[in-house]
């Protein structure tokens, strides 16, 4: 009992004690603040990643893709049986988008990608990221009416935005030729008036001999009811950047909105390098696509795959039969991911197949890597605050030992054993740790639940955001406390002010009593 009775008279009386549970307490909070943050980062950053990529995904090299897709599917069912959950295909191919904005040409470099409205949404939660809420629900290539969500300052989008810039661009463009013709009858240069009013285009922008398509004449993917040309899907930040307004504002700034006609040049699926051609297609923007991560948002484009099937080239004339760049699987959960990769790997061998076979982790293991090795670095480095902590507490103990060494002789001569002399200032060491460490978790919990507010107190304070929104795209910071995170943060805590006062213990605990009592 007098072990504990000393040790919290010790830990009342020594304000330096003090010091020492505000360092351990700084530690721990800031650990626990620095790892909430990252795993919330981490955890939304996985849940895009995963929700907009299938379990695993079979891509074919060749350029003219994978032949007889229906055939595959059934070996893949038959070799993953229960495990697969859904399946789908795509055809995927880069491509290079142009849009008109006031009388310029934007262009933009996308990844642009035919997909099945019917099955895609079994393979991956890409509907979500859809802004128009049908889509959501069930994703549809045709320009609705309206319905849209209030982005633009601008225009209201949809068919009437469309029909309303259409009759714009007719009324610009016949003043336009209007005026070309009085200009050239002025100065004795006769054209005709339908040369004239073929007004500007984005077509010049390309080379001449391309494969044009102005609208897609197809059974199965042609025109749909509200649009001349097939309907496109564009990521968000494709379409615009985010920027602030003249009162500091986050707003959007649109280059095209849904209802907008977009040009789309990429490669057509020849099996022969001398028989690739360019496709020069017209599309119609029917929504637009937000995940909150840049990689997808300025990056991906999409359509129906039916569609750029025709466009490319990769249905047989003969049998009809259509090819496809990708099969992408779903697997139930629980299903161990790489067992069936694996598996998929032995069945399609790439010594007989061009094909790259992939979990999503695999497509995305450098930047998941990268994110783990910050994490791991910053806790290294921020438990260096807990370390020198601890060194404040072994230099304090050793003080102690010092200025109490006659006392310490004393209890030695009434009968105390070394072992409970250690056991004095191992215990100060313990309740030093558990103290702050508690303290600290307290303390970084609170400050967890509260980041948002307190980031704001702060941005009001300095005049700098702490969070800016034009770059993560996030409307607040993510956080997730891990209880295995915060017991481990407690437990390293604990131990390491413990160990920072064995040393002095076994100082203590190894003083003869007549030296101690005669030491001045």
């Amino acid at each position: 009992m007098y072990r504990w009775l000393l040790c919290f008279r010790y830990l009342r009386t020594r304000y330096i004690a003090l010091a020492s549970v505000i360092s351990v307490t700084l530690g721990v909070g800031t650990l626990i603040v620095v790892n909430s943050v990252m795993s919330g980062f981490s955890a939304e950053m996985h849940d895009k990643m995963q929700s907009l990529a299938s379990d695993i995904v079979i891509e074919s090299h060749a350029s003219n893709g994978m032949p007889d897709p229906a055939g595959h599917l059934e070996i893949i069912r038959e070799l993953v049986g229960d495990q697969l959950e859904g399946a789908s295909y795509t055809v995927n191919t880069p491509a290079m988008v142009a849009m008109e904005h006031n009388g310029q040409v934007v262009t933009h470099q996308v990844n642009l990608t035919g997909l099945d409205p019917e099955t895609y949404a079994s393979v991956t939660d890409f509907g979500k990221y859809l802004l128009h809420p049908e889509n959501q629900k069930q994703i549809d290539f045709a320009l609705r009416d309206g319905g849209y969500p209030d982005r633009d300052r601008q225009y209201p989008w949809g068919k009437e935005y469309r029909d309303w810039h259409l009759a714009i661009t007719k009324a610009r463009d016949e003043e336009q030729a209007r005026l070309e013709i009085a200009e050239r009858e002025a100065s004795g240069i006769s054209e005709t008036v339908d040369e004239a009013q073929s007004g500007p285009s984005l077509g010049p922008m390309f080379p001449t001999d391309l494969v044009v398509h102005d609208p897609v004449v197809d059974s199965e993917a042609g025109p749909t009811e509200t649009t001349d040309f097939p309907g496109l899907v564009l990521g968000i930040a494709t379409s615009s950047f985010r920027g602030r307004d003249a009162n500091d504002e986050v707003v959007d700034y649109f280059y095209c909105r849904p209802g907008d006609d977009v040009r789309l040049m990429f490669a057509n699926a020849a099996d022969q390098p001398q028989s690739v051609k360019a496709i020069n297609q017209k599309f119609t923007v029917v929504d637009l696509f937000e995940s909150g991560m840049s990689e997808y948002d300025g990056s991906f484009a999409f359509c129906d795959i039916r569609t750029l099937q025709s466009l490319r080239g990769m249905v047989d004339p003969i049998s009809g039969q259509r090819s496809v760049t990708t099969i992408q699987l779903r697997l139930v959960d629980g299903a161990d991911l790489n067992a069936v990769r694996d598996q998929l790997r032995r069945q399609f061998p790439p010594e007989r197949f061009a094909y790259n076979i992939r979990t999503w982790r695999d497509m995305q293991g450098p930047l998941l890597a990268a994110v783990q090795m910050e994490t791991t670095i910053l806790n290294i480095l921020l438990f260096l605050i807990i370390a020198v902590a601890g060194f404040g507490i072994l230099a304090t103990f050793f003080m102690i030992v010092v200025e109490k060494t006659k006392d310490i002789g004393t209890l030695k001569a009434l009968g105390a054993s070394s072992g409970g002399v250690m056991s004095i200032f191992l215990s100060y060491g313990l309740t030093l740790g558990i103290v702050g460490s508690g303290v600290g978790l307290i303390g970084g919990l609170l400050f967890v639940d509260n980041i948002n507010p307190i980031a704001a107190v702060i941005e009001t304070i300095t005049g700098q955001e702490v969070f800016d929104p034009t770059i993560y795209y996030f409307n607040e910071i993510p956080t997730i406390v891990e209880p295995f995170t915060v017991v481990w943060v407690m437990i390293g805590a604990v131990m390491i002010a413990v160990m920072a006062s064995v040393l002095p213990a076994l100082r203590a605990a190894r003083m003869h009593p007549v030296q101690a009592l005669r030491y001045e």
